[in-house]
């Protein structure tokens, strides 16, 4: 389970020791093509890593139709609301093919940043990288949306 660890990008490049005690945490879960992983608004409990397949991130307004804000392939991290200790999920998540994943409790992740400082940090800083790239991503979207509206 390590090595399938050290493949996504939240992960990659950590020690094995690091990769050993996250293993611990994690278990494989499978789903097929048109499942929903979460729906926007559920308790967010645990955070996804992509192993195979593809997974759309849908957000709905309050005022209007969902919109996909990024598209994910092997070695996406999503469901990130729970390794931060949010409450619900902020978005939902749809697989657009069959998927394999492995999932961790985000509280269970949460304390092993808190008992492995160390890997904590390093943890907490690919999080923040990996949010960064999602925001920018949704940013251009969001803005690529509007453009294509005042067109019309």
């Amino acid at each position: 389970m390590e090595r399938d660890l050290g493949r996504v990008e939240l992960f990659r490049g950590l020690e094995p020791q690091q990769l050993s005690l996250i293993a611990r945490l994690a278990r494989q879960q499978a789903f097929r093509a048109g499942d929903i992983v979460f729906a926007q608004g559920q308790p967010a409990t645990h955070i996804y890593l992509l192993l195979r397949g593809k997974v759309a991130i849908r957000f709905k307004p309050e005022d209007g139709e969902a919109l996909t804000v990024a598209q994910l392939e092997s070695g996406g991290v999503f469901g990130w609301s729970a390794a931060l200790g949010h409450g619900r999920y902020t978005s939902a998540a749809l697989c657009q093919s069959d998927c394999e994943t492995l999932v961790l409790a985000g509280d269970a992740l949460r304390r092993l940043c808190e008992t492995h400082p160390e890997t904590g940090v390093l943890i907490l800083e690919r999080l923040a990288e990996v949010i960064a790239q999602r925001l920018e991503s949704t940013h251009d979207q969001v803005l690529a949306l509007l453009h294509q509206g005042m067109k019309r």
